[in-house]
């Protein structure tokens, strides 16, 4: 099924150091850039919420997937409403902070881990950041991410591993009927990205959860199965050169 519809809280959940190697790495002979690659391991921990294909940003402060409080981009709503985060990728790839953009190549399903390279070139990885986001497609406008990781704080062969919470990217109100979700538990029949946004708010927030037909919500599409409590992802970043 195709799914056309973060200052973010991140939790470390540990920092194991794998041994180090070395760090001369591919240096070009030319500019002094050395390659940086980074393997980028999600883990869905929900019990019935699929993430969308995974958008993973390595980047400078400069740029960020959004600010709390504030209104999401057209291109984060596209991600949040729709899952689909071709625009999103475009619209950071070309910000001169963005060092390079990696998709996942689909969905990752409630208790699945999908595993996603990354590299960037540059003369020291100081600097270097790393963001992930995802949608959660049985909600309206959900988000999953982790942003703003320190990549310069890994050595060849180090990996930190952090939990990630959901949040609202405000475009949408959160109805939950079959014609707004775009996820399985809609049958995948609901309209996806809509440019209209009506959720009052129109801003990113933390999400407050789904409320379901077992919640007593007649006109909800979802069910038990598609609530979560937070954290609702485990990200692990292992620098690999």
């Amino acid at each position: 099924m195709v799914f056309p519809r973060y200052m973010l809280l991140v939790l470390p959940l540990a920092a194991l150091v794998a041994g180090c190697g070395s760090d001369n790495d591919d240096n070009d002979p030319l500019t002094g850039a050395r390659s940086f690659r980074y393997q980028v391991t999600i883990t869905n921990l929900s019990a019935g919420q699929p993430f969308s294909p995974a958008a993973v940003v390595i980047h400078r402060s400069q740029w960020q997937a959004f600010t709390l409080g504030n209104g999401a981009s057209v291109e984060l709503e596209r991600l949040a409403e729709s899952g689909d985060n071709e625009a999103f990728l475009a619209e950071a790839g070309a910000d001169a902070s963005v060092l390079a953009t990696e998709t996942g190549m689909g969905l990752i399903l409630p208790g699945a881990t999908a595993e996603i390279p990354a590299s960037a070139s540059g003369s020291s990885d100081s600097g270097f950041l790393l963001t992930w986001m995802s949608m959660p497609v049985n909600t309206n406008d959900g988000l999953v991410g982790i942003r703003g990781i320190d990549l310069s704080e890994l050595s060849t062969g180090d990996t930190r591993t952090y939990l990630a919470i959901t949040y609202d990217a405000g475009t949408e109100a959160n109805s939950e009927s079959a014609d707004t979700v775009p996820g399985p538990a809609a049958s995948g029949l609901a309209e996806g990205f809509n440019a209209a946004r009506d959720d009052i708010r129109d801003a990113v927030y933390i999400h407050p959860g789904v409320v379901t037909l077992d919640d007593g919500l007649d006109t909800s599409t979802l069910e038990g199965i598609q609530r979560w409590h937070n954290p609702i992802a485990r990200v692990r970043i292992e620098r690999v050169q």
